[in-house]
């Protein structure tokens, strides 16, 4: 029998001719949308997204249904399809677009619980996006082994001799011990009152166009952080660096950001404007130039 080859991002398919009956399975999806409060957000543009069978010559289609949520936030919709995964998306004026990619699994394993999903998608009011320093590091190479290097925000660089930096804002220390334990990396400052605070993600988080808070908190910094796992993309930070004290240690003048990633492999956001706690980032508004197509960033 002839046989048709369907290829997506996640999975083949392999059906046959004459088992249209099998190909297709019914779903039902409920996306709920509500603020930041919890409370449900009326008229708001929802659309489920999933695969289709693409057209002769091409190896991906999508297709969705689209729609908006009514008084109590909700909207839903029925279909049948091949696809391994709907793409469930939501978003409205003024705020920050929010999606969750659910898994489906093999139409030839279907589950009728799991091809019935209600999920709650959460949109972040957005705030002030600003101009900031941004860059995404694909791998931090640190130049030297067992020594502390600044690393400037500003420049986006190592600082002297290493690089164009200037101004030292975070001190990497790789160290060289036993080869078979990894090289680990700490993660320290060059002045009293700079520091760092990890933040976990909410799963609601995780989909939206602003994964962290507004602001950076104003509190609860520590001085050096460690990782011994080289590569860990789970983990995010807030900083505060260019930190000056009064003689009582209080807190004249600082600067915050954040980092998405671990200390190997990372993107970060500065925004240089003194005791602004701001992070929200307007990609159109990168203070920092020449970058690289790897190292640009298009989301806050």
């Amino acid at each position: 029998m002839k046989k048709i080859i369907w290829i997506t991002i996640t999975a083949v398919f392999v059906t046959s001719c004459h088992s249209q009956n099998n190909d297709e399975q019914p779903w039902k999806a409920v996306v709920k949308v509500v603020n930041e409060s919890g409370k449900p957000m009326e008229g708001t543009d929802v659309t489920i997204g999933y695969y289709v069978q693409p057209p002769e010559g091409q190896t991906i289609a999508t297709s969705s249904t689209k729609g908006k949520t009514d008084a109590n936030g909700s909207f839903s919709a029925t279909g049948k399809t091949r696809s391994t995964d709907l793409f469930l998306g939501a978003g409205k004026d003024g705020y920050y677009r929010s999606h969750y990619d659910y898994e489906l699994g093999l139409p030839m394993t279907y589950d009728p619980a799991k091809w019935n999903i209600e999920k709650t998608l959460v949109l972040k009011k957005i705030g002030r996006p600003a101009a900031m320093y941004a860059k995404h590091i694909l791998q931090l190479k640190i130049p030297e082994f067992n020594k502390a290097i600044g690393f400037d925000l500003m420049i986006g660089d190592w600082v002297g001799p290493y690089g164009k930096g200037v101004n030292a804002d975070l001190l990497f220390t790789q160290h060289h011990t036993n080869p078979q334990s990894g090289y680990p990396i700490t993660l320290s400052f060059p002045n009293s009152g700079d520091g760092i605070q990890e933040f976990a993600l909410q799963e609601s988080d995780k989909g939206s166009g602003l994964r962290s808070g507004h602001e950076a908190p104003s509190d609860g910094y520590q001085a050096t952080i460690a990782q011994t796992v080289m590569t860990n993309p789970n983990r995010n930070f807030y900083f505060r660096v260019r930190t000056k004290l009064d003689e009582n240690g209080k807190i004249v003048s600082a600067r915050y950001g954040k980092i998405y990633g671990d200390l190997a492999q990372f993107t970060y956001y500065y925004n240089p404007t003194p005791n602004d706690r701001n992070i929200e980032f307007d990609p159109k508004q990168n203070l920092l130039g020449g970058l690289k197509s790897f190292e640009s960033v298009s989301a806050p």
